[in-house]
């Protein structure tokens, strides 16, 4: 199972009520999320490694924090945030892995977020998953909105079938 979109760590009651009524049902339960607040609270991991079925799947915003806030139009704190999430939920014992968009990122960049990723658990940079733009009719009139420049993306008919 997956949840994603939205936010689903805001109702933390109700996921955690999801979470106990799945217990036991032999699955895997994959959790997407921004990191903010299991980053801002380590006690959110920890209730989450209460449940060995969870996976928690943290979507970075670009590889630092100047991309974070270009992206997203949020404080550039909030990318630490994110990278904290991985650190909690890491020392917690909950199984995650990052999600990065780089397509707004330089080589160097994505280079010196590895190494950051690094320092919090080297388990993780094997893990990391990379994120490309597809240039969806909807998506490239935000990035036009936004005045944003990508420097990698696919057309919906070039993506590669190993990406699918």
């Amino acid at each position: 199972m997956r949840v994603s979109g939205g936010e689903p760590t805001i109702g933390k009651k109700h996921l955690l009520e999801l979470l106990e009524h799945l217990s036991g049902q032999n699955l895997l339960f994959i959790l997407e999320t921004n990191g903010l607040l299991i980053g801002h609270d380590q006690g959110y991991a920890e209730e989450l490694s209460n449940y060995p079925f969870v996976h928690v799947r943290v979507s970075l915003k670009g590889c630092s924090e100047e991309e974070f806030a270009d992206l997203t139009g949020a404080k550039p704190e909030g990318f630490l945030l994110q990278l904290k999430a991985l650190e909690n939920l890491a020392k917690s014992g909950v199984e995650c892995h990052p999600a990065v968009m780089i397509s707004f990122s330089p080589k160097k960049s994505l280079e010196d977020l590895l190494k950051r990723i690094q320092e919090i658990d080297p388990k993780l940079v094997k893990e990391v998953e990379m994120e490309e733009l597809i240039l969806y009719p909807s998506v490239q009139r935000k990035i036009c909105k936004y005045g944003l420049n990508y420097r990698r993306a696919y057309s919906p008919k070039t993506v590669p079938k190993e990406l699918v």
